[in-house]
């Protein structure tokens, strides 16, 4: 039932994600440098897009449209 929705939001996840990663920490990991506070915050650069994707996905399928 949420298959297609999640998957759809997983590669939403990715694309986002590694555009925001290459944004917010390209210059570090282009140096070659990878201090321990990028372990988690390239994880939540990824979770963020995907929890957004979900949720209105979700709520745009569960709530009626008013016009």
């Amino acid at each position: 039932m949420f298959g297609p929705m999640l998957r759809r939001s997983f590669v939403v996840a990715i694309v986002v994600g590694t555009i925001l990663t290459a944004i917010n920490q390209g210059n570090i990991l282009a140096t070659g440098d990878f201090p321990a506070s990028l372990y988690w915050k390239i994880p939540l650069t990824y979770c963020v897009p995907f929890a957004v994707a979900t949720t209105g996905a979700l709520l745009n399928a569960r709530s009626p449209i008013q016009e």
